[in-house]
């Protein structure tokens, strides 16, 4: 079996807007934004997913089993010794100095060059990407972003009424000309582009990369029509050849807004991402943080620094890329043994995700169900776009399994798939096309 061509076509399709439940007796008094409000779809599974006689291919946890776990709680408790009143205490909205500094160094190494008074630190980049949103978009302001996209970029994006309109891509990423065609088109409607949400490495859900020689073109393309670009990049150091890609920010500082992350790349759990913007960004950065959280935990900021300062994170960091290098191996092989006549899927050279595509009148979030049922799970297409598209496509996660529980779980899906494929044989499609909309992400979908 050969790796798909191009991802599929992405039409835009009005934004799905979910209800309020009847029984609920504050119904009325909600704010008009949290009609777009909806969970992670496999969240209502997730329960079932857990158990241990599960293969879970949903989640995109980190496998944290290679860090030197005596070595830090050695750092922690020297931390909270030496300097506990200082770690335990309120700190400041822009973050740890220290860090700030820190994280310049990490940034270096895909060409950026940054002031760390233009870092903003957060509670996971996910706080980021939730004030970039709160910063630049009204209701009813278009955000672009990859068909398909991030799912807890979508549901920022829908917390804040902002329209999402898809743009496609293929094996080499986001493709310019529909980029360009998209922002023509939303401006020439009425309507404002407000920024363009790019995750340009080893992309969540799809598992492709922007090419190198894509980025100049899509940087111009944002510049002339006045579009920042907001550049999501928590997998950038995670390619499995070594390769380090240049960042957007590294060519244009001017117009692009970069969110980073430690979760992907040290330790999900201590939640500590930064933003790094504009300087005349950065001011109403911390002033979003300062009413979102206050500060960031001071804590974790100094555990990160000390981890930083005296381990050697970027030999760390080539162990965490040999290990999903194993496991991207291990699924990709049993992909194209396991998987029925039909599908395509991409070929991951970094971070965490493959992509699948199913036959047609294969439905994935109606496939779920039964899928838990034989033990496998996965995360349907259909929570990584704002539009209802994605009925055919699946994302798998191979970073935390074993490659012997990914290849058993690769063999379950195909069982299921080809039960699925024996009902549209004989039936037709057996299920209704599933319509969704942007979702809340939960643990098990990051």
């Amino acid at each position: 079996m050969t790796a798909p061509g191009p991802l599929e076509p992405r039409p835009g399709a009005p934004a799905h807007q979910a209800g309020h439940s009847n029984l609920d007796p504050h119904l009325d008094r909600y704010a008009s934004r949290t009609a777009g409000m909806t969970a992670s779809e496999i969240r209502a599974l997730f329960a079932v997913a857990s158990r241990p006689e599960v293969v879970s291919l949903a989640g995109g946890m980190p496998n944290l089993a290679a860090l030197p776990l005596d070595s830090l709680s050695t750092q922690v408790a020297e931390l909270v010794a030496e300097d506990g009143l200082v770690a335990l205490q309120y700190g400041s909205a822009h973050g740890v100095p220290v860090l700030r500094e820190q994280i310049c160094e990490v940034m270096a190494l895909e060409g950026i060059s940054a002031h760390p008074d233009d870092i903003v630190v957060t509670v996971g980049s996910q706080m980021g990407l939730d004030m970039v949103t709160r910063l630049f978009c009204d209701p009813g302001d278009v955000v672009i972003a990859e068909g398909p996209s991030y799912v807890g970029a979508l549901g920022s994006f829908a917390a804040y009424q902002a329209q999402v309109v898809h743009v496609a891509m293929d094996d080499d990423g986001l493709v310019p000309a529909t980029l360009d065609e998209a922002i023509i088109r939303v401006k020439s409607e009425g309507r404002r582009v407000k920024f363009l949400y790019t995750i340009p490495n080893f992309h969540n859900p799809a598992g492709v990369t922007l090419a190198v020689r894509r980025r100049a073109e899509i940087l111009e393309i944002c510049a002339r029509h006045g579009v920042l670009v907001v550049e999501d990049n928590p997998y950038g150091l995670l390619g499995f050849d070594g390769q380090t890609y240049p960042a957007l920010r590294s060519t244009d500082p001017d117009n692009v807004v970069y969110l980073g992350s430690f979760s992907k790349t040290f330790a999900s759990g201590l939640r500590v991402g930064w933003v790094l913007a504009p300087h005349a960004v950065r001011e109403k950065l911390v002033l979003a943080a300062e009413s979102a959280t206050l500060c960031p935990p001071t804590f974790n900021q100094l555990v990160v620094s000390r981890y930083l300062a005296t381990h050697d994170w970027k030999g760390q960091i080539k162990k965490f890329r040999e290990n999903y290098r194993e496991r991207r191996d291990a699924i990709l092989g049993a992909l194209e043994q396991h998987l029925p006549p039909g599908c395509s899927w991409t070929r991951p050279d970094g971070g965490f995700y493959v992509w699948v595509t199913v036959p047609e009148g294969i439905d994935t979030k109606a496939m779920l169900p039964r899928a838990v049922t034989a033990r496998v799970a996965y995360a349907s297409g259909t929570g990584f776009y704002a539009d209802g598209l994605g009925s055919r496509q699946m994302r798998l996660s191979y970073c935390y399994p074993t490659p012997e529980r990914i290849r058993e779980g690769v063999r379950r899906l195909a069982g299921v798939l080809e039960s699925e494929m024996d009902l549209v044989r004989t039936f037709g499609s057996v299920h209704p096309r599933a319509v969704s909309g942007p979702q809340f992400p939960s643990p098990d979908t990051a």
